[in-house]
């Protein structure tokens, strides 16, 4: 008999037994002092706290210092800031960066954001923006975006005047080139290429403009070469199961830096939604921001959705 339904339900198990210590937790305490590492520990956080910032972001009067003068802005993907940077704000926070999140492009799908067209929500994330750079005084921020909040800043850079206005460019699991969602588009390619439906789906659906080989992929353009000043890093992992193949968030150029997580840690079983909790990626975060406090990366199995095991 195949192990396979006995790994399947431990994970499962695993999962459930995860999600309900972290709500606990979370219920016990509105500030955790030590990031969960965990996927689960965001949800924990929406079901506790929900809309609320993520712990360390949102502090208006936080003022940029010399060390870190670039306030860092956190863009989610198919989800909110609460659930997304559950683990990574703290994190910063703590390390010295003024951190700010928003939730953008929220539509029929109540608090999940990146819904609307890339458009809208590049218009909302430029908006935002240029309120942490009025409000902080700073002259540029670096951005850090996961999934759909990695890609649709392209447009802010292309078409809004955004280039000028950031420092560094980190996006983790982003579709820049498209995603075939581990094969699911194929699945639906005969209706989507109707054209009644594609044009609904394009004019109103933000994700369905990066499905792969789709026209708007020409005019999000995501080429490194408009921004040659901007320091792009581009986080992935092997075990994507959204943003695939998973070379789709990779980028060429001489100011780009691709890291795939596996290439760091091979036990490092991260998938598309853990990974802006992984201790691994979040290590590659820092240390693009701060490369000249680079670590190496501290190894351990990290699992889907449940983060690093015995930490």
């Amino acid at each position: 008999m195949s192990r396979w339904p006995k790994y399947v339900a431990g994970v499962c198990a695993a999962f459930a037994l995860t999600v309900a210590s972290a709500i606990q937790v979370a219920a016990a305490d509105d500030e955790p002092v030590a990031p969960s590492y965990s996927y689960v520990g965001g949800l924990a956080a929406q079901v506790t706290r929900p809309g609320g910032p993520p712990p360390g972001a949102n502090d208006w009067s936080c003022r940029p210092s010399s060390v870190h003068p670039n306030p860092v802005v956190l863009l989610h993907g198919l989800s909110n800031d609460t659930i997304t940077w559950n683990s990574l704000s703290p994190v910063l926070a703590g390390a010295g960066f003024c951190v700010f999140t928003t939730t953008y492009g929220t539509g029929p799908l109540g608090p999940i954001g990146a819904i609307t067209p890339v458009e809208e929500s590049a218009v909302q994330i430029g908006a935002f923006i240029d309120h942490v750079l009025t409000v902080t005084g700073a002259a540029k921020v670096d951005l850090v975006g996961h999934s759909m909040g990695g890609a649709v800043p392209f447009y802010y850079l292309n078409h809004l005047g955004g280039v000028s206005k950031i420092d560094d460019y980190i996006a983790m699991g982003a579709p820049l080139h498209g995603t075939t969602l581990s094969g699911l588009q194929s699945m639906f390619a005969g209706l989507l290429e109707q054209p009644a439906i594609d044009e609904l789906l394009t004019s109103r659906c933000g994700p369905c403009q990066l499905s792969y080989g789709a026209p708007f992929l020409r005019t999000l353009n995501a080429d490194p070469a408009i921004a040659p000043d901007i320091r792009f890093t581009m986080i992935v992992s092997r075990y994507d199961e959204i943003a695939t193949p998973y070379t789709t968030g990779l980028l060429d150029g001489p100011n780009v830096h691709n890291i795939v997580l596996q290439d760091l840690c091979a036990t490092d079983y991260t998938e598309h939604y853990e990974l802006t909790a992984d201790p691994v990626a979040v290590r590659a975060v820092l240390d693009a921001l701060e490369p000249a406090r680079a670590e190496p990366a501290s190894c351990a199995v990290v699992l889907p959705f449940i983060g690093p095991v015995g930490r």
